[in-house]
């Protein structure tokens, strides 16, 4: 009998080890959002998840806290650099103070559409990924936010509607946009807008239907003009030790899905831009397309900020412009 306990005994622990090894193999990142699950972003990083899952056998399982509900949008790349959370999204335009290049994207009319987007996308890739192995961590993916516009309390027929509004964006070159229009433009974190329409800090809004959706901004305002003008970027990005720190074939297919993701924001972007106008339809909103002479003032307001931006970018960032520009 004390033979049979032995042989069990050693029979059970040499399971528990193969359980721990099987265990031990599977590697779990935590992946930061800022966004809400009905984002079709968010729904896109989830597809990559499931990409990366069924690429790798499941040995490398990624969980996404989405909605900031574990670090707010803004604190999301350095809790990357720092391995606080292995991946995460970032919107580029917020690191516009750092370099110009986060900036080019969020100039009126510098890529106006769709198609135009994606080469500039592919035009400033190279670019980023230096910058980014320098800050340690790397862009897997990039998805674009639909055609911005302007969310007001009352219609918008010219420019003299702006004067003295209140406006929240987003990044610095939204700000100078707002200005320049005649608003007086604050940047302010997405989770502030309820608030600081409460409290009176903002009459107005200029962003893109999702996010307008996403803060169900038909509580405080009830037209939504559409300019399209500018079409910002955010990026999946991901620590760089831990990346490396997996098997190759793991990071090749981490890569693949990546490629995939961007491909597919695009093609999510662009469909659901009609699709959202009419949830702000839905929802008692207003909605119409900006008239002639702000789309006119929005053309010569990017042509200034280009010119602007060129006279504070490296000679690099502006062969990432003209590099962009023979590709139009």
């Amino acid at each position: 009998m004390n033979f049979k306990r032995t042989i069990r005994y050693f029979l059970a622990a040499a399971a528990f080890a193969a359980t721990a090894s099987t265990a031990s193999a599977e590697t779990k990142w935590i992946m930061a959002s800022g966004y809400a699950d009905t984002n079709f972003m968010t729904q896109n990083i989830q597809k990559f998840i499931e990409d990366v899952s069924a690429a790798t056998g499941g040995e490398l399982a990624i969980t996404l806290h989405s909605n900031g509900t574990l670090i707010k949008l803004d604190g999301i790349r350095r809790a990357v650099q720092t391995n606080q959370v292995q991946i995460g999204e970032i919107r580029l335009g917020s690191y516009s103070n750092e370099d110009p290049m986060y900036n080019l994207a969020g100039l009126p009319f510098v890529a106006g559409d769709y198609e135009s987007a994606w080469k500039l996308m592919e035009a400033q890739k190279p670019y980023f990924d230096a910058m980014f192995d320098k800050l340690g961590f790397k862009a897997l993916a990039y998805q674009p936010w639909p055609g911005q516009g302007f969310y007001t309390k009352k219609p918008v027929n010219g420019l003299a509607d702006f004067a003295g509004q209140k406006l929240r964006i987003y990044s610095k070159a939204t700000q100078d946009m707002g200005n320049a229009l005649g608003f007086e433009a604050t940047i302010l974190p997405f989770a502030e807008i309820p608030q600081a329409f409460a409290t009176g800090l903002i009459d107005a809004l200029f962003t893109s239907p999702q996010t307008g959706i996403d803060i169900q901004a038909w509580d405080n305002t009830d037209y939504f003009t559409a300019a399209g003008a500018i079409y910002t970027k955010n990026a999946i990005i991901v620590n760089k030790d831990a990346f490396e720190a997996l098997p190759e074939d793991a990071q090749a297919a981490v890569i693949a899905a990546g490629e995939a993701a961007t491909k597919r924001g695009w093609e999510m972007s662009e469909a659901v831009y009609g699709e959202q106008l009419d949830i702000l339809k839905s929802n008692g909103m207003t909605v119409t397309d900006a008239p002639a002479e702000i789309m006119d003032k929005l053309k010569e307001i990017g042509g200034t900020m280009m010119e602007e931006w060129k006279a504070s970018a490296s000679e690099d960032a502006i062969a990432v412009l003209t590099t962009y520009q023979s590709s139009m």
